[in-house]
């Protein structure tokens, strides 16, 4: 047994003539050890039938194999003979008993057996805090670690609460993770082990801290452990993460000759995600053994930076595909628009019953403009019962999203509040833009609010649903609320407040924002932030103020600011400034056609008739047509396309005998000050754009 020849011992056991409970023992054990747990568990069997007396080993061999293969009814069982045998007390077996109940996942049946047994077994504590970490509840874990007492707290306790704090998707957890390791070395009863010094090295990731992560490098250095292989890969991804190439490659480069494959993959790994192809290509290409790792890495890195040739080509040559392999090539196929062939794959693979593989193909559809398919999907997902997770939700609030039915992400939520991920921050970020962008703003303000640490991608879904749904003051409070609970605005999170600002016409508010990007934050301007404070000087009337910010931008102004310079000239009536913005449009693409329609419609506006009819005649030359506007409400579960001049509608007769009435109110409202004149280029605009 010793030797690991685990056929022979089974051989010699078969043979003994008497067996007894110590021989039983040692070929359940070695079972254990060989990672076979199906094995143990006949066994028992056979020496319950055989009146084989059982014992502790018995009893902590078998429990351990039953948690491995999450045989939680046979553990019961088990435990039922334990109970019968008195054995419950026995420190071993106490332990093992809550360990089969945490490895389970029932959570309440561990802690009431903790309760019943932690004041003679002082091995539960840890076991316990072990326990709360797995179902991830943290602060139950810490709540009890903080009663535990401190010869009670060892390696394994310590590790297990700063690991799960690491990797929680709250930055204040992330912190705690960093607060627990300094209390562990502050403490100084505990040592700190290779795990421990992985797990805080991937929370400074997270929290990019820097200057934690180069001490934490030195402690590594000084206990000459920098060349574990589990720290050295963590060492990597933490300098590659961050931008920090030249550290990583000293790290790398300081290793063995043959670095082990396992830190290989994860430079490769760490240079994909930070978009460096060409070094992680290097790399892959030196490794004398390469395994399904190390393939996906290079595929999807491949993929990520538009060579998607190259990432067939490596799939087809692989020599081991695996499920990952598989679910790799779908979103692939689906980055490079091959729908055909990504199904294709899909249905090849579809038997495996992997969540990955339903999620990847739930996405294809989404991002392929295809969001009923992705629905029904969902549902043949349900009925074949494979396992939902978080990124299934996501996908189907954006697939719902895309489709503006409000009724079909409603009963998908009622789906996600039976699933533990209800609270989620991914899944509920999501669900707070599927209700923005379905018009549903009350349910996003409520979906927000059920997110139990909301991220900046939190906030920004909800600041952007705010704004986009004419409720900009709301937004900038809400934005002003984030700051207060020290949560970074980014990129997007800018976008929105902007376009709050410029639709409550707060000018003064929009360009102090406008400036805190670079000052306060570090975040240099986009093209999109440029159009949207030129939108917020241009409500105002603030035209030169405009003209003078999109002259000086430091990135060349696209067609979109541009144009919304224009569309401001419009609105104020602005000509002079206008001819000008035109004339720069018309040179950077002749055949843009709302260029045409604003220009006429501000002549016409100033009475210029006949530079109306230069600009109609220059229109009609370049032959182009329009794509007409559309928009669509949801009634009674089905949502209904309109688009301009549309009579295919089986009620079209109907619909435009009310937009009839309509129109005759709106027009009658002259006498009250409204200009129908007005009102009319208003909307020609906004169809031309």
């Amino acid at each position: 047994m010793n030797s690991g020849n685990l056929n022979a011992a089974r051989k010699l056991f078969d043979e003994m003539p008497q067996l007894t409970t110590v021989s039983y023992n040692a070929i359940i054990s070695g079972y254990n050890k060989c990672g076979q747990t199906q094995e143990p568990l006949t066994l028992l069997t056979q020496m319950h039938s055989s009146n084989t007396k059982l014992n502790e080993t018995t009893f902590t061999s078998l429990l351990s194999a039953c948690s491995r293969s999450s045989s939680f009814d046979l553990g019961k069982q088990i435990h039922s003979l334990i109970l019968k045998s008195g054995f419950e007390g026995f420190s071993l077996v106490g332990s093992s008993l809550l360990n089969l109940y945490t490895s389970c996942f029932d959570i309440s049946n561990a802690y009431r057996l903790f309760e019943l047994l932690h004041c003679r077994n002082p091995l539960l504590w840890s076991l316990m805090v072990v326990g709360f970490v797995k179902s991830r509840m943290l602060d139950e874990a810490l709540d009890l670690f903080d009663k535990m007492n401190v010869s009670s707290r060892d390696v394994y306790s310590w590790t297990s609460l700063i690991s799960g704090c690491a990797q929680n998707d709250d930055d204040v957890q992330r912190r705690k993770a960093l607060e627990l390791f300094v209390s562990m070395t502050s403490n100084g009863d505990v040592k700190p082990n290779e795990f421990t010094y992985d797990s805080v090295l991937r929370a400074c990731v997270k929290l990019e801290a820097v200057d934690f992560g180069r001490m934490i490098h030195g402690c590594l250095i000084r206990l000459g452990l920098e060349h574990d292989d589990s720290i050295s890969g963590a060492l990597v991804e933490f300098y590659c993460k961050l931008g920090y190439l030249d550290d990583t490659k000293r790290v790398f480069d300081q290793l063995d000759k043959n670095p082990c494959l396992n830190t290989c993959n994860l430079m490769i790994g760490s240079l994909v995600d930070v978009g460096n192809i060409r070094e992680a290509e290097f790399i892959f290409n030196q490794l004398e053994e390469k395994n399904p790792v190390s393939y996906n890495l290079m595929i999807k890195g491949y993929a990520d930076n538009g060579r998607i040739q190259e990432s067939i080509a490596l799939f087809d040559r692989m020599p081991c595909k695996n499920i990952v392999s598989y679910n790799t090539m779908i979103s692939v196929y689906h980055k490079a628009g091959m729908f055909d062939k990504a199904l294709k794959l899909f249905e090849f693979v579809k038997e495996e019953n992997n969540t990955v593989t339903w999620n990847s193909m739930i996405s294809g559809y989404v991002q392929n403009e295809q969001p009923t398919e992705a629905i029904k999907l969902y549902a043949v997902m349900q009925r074949s019962s494979i396992v939902c997770s978080r990124s299934t939700f996501s996908a189907l609030f954006r697939a719902c999203a895309s489709m503006g039915t409000v009724s079909q992400g409603r009963m998908i939520h009622a789906q996600l509040i039976k699933t533990p991920f209800a609270s989620n921050v991914f899944v509920g970020t999501s669900l707070v833009d599927m209700y923005a962008k379905c018009g549903s703003i009350d349910d996003s303000k409520l979906a927000f609010r059920g997110i139990i640490s909301p991220n900046v991608a939190s906030w920004t879904a909800l600041i952007n649903g705010l704004a986009h749904n004419g409720l900009g003051i709301e937004a900038i409070l809400e934005f002003e609320a984030m700051l207060k609970h020290q949560i970074d605005p980014n990129t997007v999170t800018f976008t929105g407040i902007l376009l709050a600002c410029a639709k409550e016409g707060k000018v003064d508010e929009g360009i102090m924002y406008f400036n805190s990007m670079q000052k306060d934050y570090g975040l240099n301007p986009t093209v999109e932030h440029y159009a949207c404070i030129v939108d917020v000087l241009g409500r105002s009337g603030r035209i030169q103020e405009a003209e003078q910010i999109v002259l000086k931008m430091p990135i060349e102004a696209d067609s979109v600011v541009w144009g919304t310079l224009l569309n401001a000239c419009w609105f104020c009536m602005d000509l002079e400034v206008g001819e000008r913005v035109a004339e720069r449009m018309l040179g950077m693409d002749s055949m843009h056609v709302s260029v045409y329609v604003i220009l006429s419609n501000i002549y016409a506006r100033v009475g210029r008739w006949e530079k109306v009819r230069e600009v109609r005649e220059k229109l009609r030359g370049l032959r182009v047509k329009k794509d007409p506007g559309c928009s669509w409400i949801e009634a009674k579960d089905r949502v209904h396309v309109f688009c301009v001049e549309d009579r295919s509608h089986p009620e079209s007769s109907e619909i435009f005998s009310v937009l009839g009435v309509l129109r005759d109110d709106v027009c009658s409202s002259c006498e009250f000050g409204f200009d129908p004149f007005v009102y009319d280029m208003h909307e020609h605009l906004v169809d031309s754009f």
